[in-house]
């Protein structure tokens, strides 16, 4: 018998296959391009590594996840969990498909929130500042990190094509700063005063600018977003100076970010666990040494897998079939 965690990432839709006893039995990513093309299948992809039946519970997790605030089965959410798909990042129409195909296995399933305004979990004054926090991934990556570290009073750093820092206390999530309103990720970043000037007088999307506005536009790096970041790293490692800018930028804001949500933890903070792709990173540079260069060895520092987001998930499914009725002071209906 096992569990699947799904995350609903900017590049592709990962899984992860857990066993009864939480060991990770297998975890795979499907692309975006490749899933609306109809090259790949997430339907036979899991079905050559698990038979359905054996299949307990799989949590989803899919775009904003706005639409819900709490933990719920899957057939009673309405319109997949969100308000709308517009101002989101660059939109392929893979996750879509791939979340039409699991609808059609049938499987016991629940979907996890996003954080955001209606998010009674949250701190009121996260709630009142941001209209949007967080998609559902962050919560099964600090999921997987409580579980990884222990720790009650952390801060969760998700570095990947976009930038999300999620502050935890008391076991619960407090908040987080979304990528469009704080640091730069490779693709995704804050829209600045020029951007916004861009979309008054050019003609740009807000949409378009914040899909334009991380280290790609330091780095003059364009193209499909599941390329981008091999990009930026490959010219960083050849010794452009663009690409060194642009990581050491990213890098700068993702410390500000932490130390701003250091300040208004009322705990002391235990340490900060860092992932995604990014966040996770030994090559060509490695984030960890590189951002303790701000923190000067303040923090206790842990990575953890890049992969955090669907083994937290395959993590909440199990502990939620296992009866849990709240994941980081989210509630759960089922």
């Amino acid at each position: 018998m096992v569990f699947i965690g799904m995350d609903h990432g900017t590049t592709g839709i990962s899984f992860c296959i857990m066993s009864d006893e939480g060991d990770v039995v297998d975890v795979f990513k499907i692309g975006r391009e490749e899933s609306k093309n109809g090259l790949v299948s997430a339907t036979d992809e899991l079905a050559k590594r698990v038979d359905f039946d054996s299949v307990k519970l799989m949590a989803i997790t899919y775009a904003m996840g706005d639409g819900i605030n709490k933990i719920l089965p899957t057939d009673k959410v309405k319109d997949r969990g969100i308000l709308s798909i517009n101002g989101a990042g660059k939109v392929t129409g893979g996750g879509t498909s791939v979340f039409s195909e699991l609808q059609e296995l049938n499987l016991n399933s629940i979907m996890i929130p996003g954080l955001h305004k209606d998010s009674t979990s949250l701190n009121e004054l996260f709630r009142a500042a941001y209209s949007h926090q967080a998609s559902p991934e962050k919560v099964s990556i600090s999921y997987n990190a409580i579980l990884e570290t222990g720790w009650s009073n952390f801060i969760v750093a998700d570095i990947s094509s976009n930038s999300v820092d999620i502050l935890i206390e008391d076991g619960k999530i407090k908040g987080a700063m979304d990528a469009c309103v704080g640091a730069m990720g490779v693709v995704h970043g804050p829209i600045d005063l020029e951007m916004i000037r861009d979309i008054d007088e050019n003609g740009a999307s807000a949409n378009e600018c914040f899909s334009h506005a991380g280290a790609i536009k330091i780095a003059g790096i364009d193209g499909k977003v599941a390329n981008m970041k091999d990009q930026l790293l490959k010219n960083y490692q050849a010794g452009d100076e663009k690409a060194k800018l642009a990581i050491d930028t990213l890098i700068m804001t993702v410390a500000m970010e932490i130390a701003g949500l250091d300040l208004v933890c009322e705990n002391d903070i235990e340490g900060i666990v860092l992932t995604g792709s990014i966040g996770s990173a030994t090559e060509p540079f490695n984030f960890e040494n590189e951002i303790n260069k701000y923190f000067k060895n303040k923090y206790d520092l842990k990575v953890i897998s890049k992969d955090s987001g669907a083994i937290g998930a395959a993590q909440i499914a199990m502990d939620v079939y296992n009866g849990k009725k709240e994941i980081l002071g989210i509630e759960v209906e089922i």
